[in-house]
């Protein structure tokens, strides 16, 4: 009978330590690297704040400018495009209804006359927090006429759950034969 090889257990703890080094080394890595990258977001962040932030006075709102109740609801750009003006206020949303065209891109524009509010789509990525002195924007295309609904998601006071609007996508032809008679377009006629 042959007799076993019998393994060094230096030779084990040697390879061991060596993987265990290995490992901790790149632990060490990830997290220097994830500092730098937040140090580096940080000081960016205050040197340049974002170039989007746009504001506006929440007490003057419908007394001139941008978002007086007249230049409210969507209207149709100079290069095709549509601007949907909306405030926000405790616990309605002015215009309480929003038309837009499907497959043109939409810019909605948004802020708040008193406290913070949210700003969801159902079925879309347009989901944002609208602050008073804020205006906030962003951008989609419908790619389909439909309905969605436009819920508050901020608590915004005693009356939240029932602020909500609607949205509602029609056929881009329909749509511009509207705009070609009325400035601006909400589902109320």
């Amino acid at each position: 009978m042959s007799n076993p090889t019998v393994p060094d257990p230096h030779a084990s703890a040697k390879v061991a330590e060596s993987i265990e080094r290995r490992w901790a080394f790149l632990a060490v890595l990830l997290i220097a690297s994830t500092i730098a990258v937040v140090i580096f977001t940080g000081l960016r962040w205050s040197a340049m704040p974002p170039s989007r932030v746009e504001t506006i006075s929440p007490e003057t709102l419908n007394v001139s400018g941008e978002f007086v109740e007249s230049n409210l609801g969507s209207a149709v750009e100079p290069d095709g495009s549509v601007t949907v003006r909306i405030v926000a206020q405790q616990y309605s949303f002015t215009p309480q209804c929003l038309l837009v065209p499907a497959g043109v891109p939409i810019t909605f524009r948004a802020t708040s006359a008193d406290v913070v509010h949210g700003f969801l789509v159902t079925n879309t990525n347009i989901n944002s927090m609208v602050e008073p002195g804020y205006i906030a924007t962003f951008r989609t295309t419908f790619a389909q006429p439909g309905d969605h609904l436009m819920p508050c998601h901020e608590y915004c006071g005693t009356g939240h759950q029932g602020m909500w609007a609607h949205v509602k996508v029609i056929d881009k032809d329909a749509f511009m034969q509207m705009a070609a008679a009325s400035r601006r377009l909400s589902c109320v006629k």
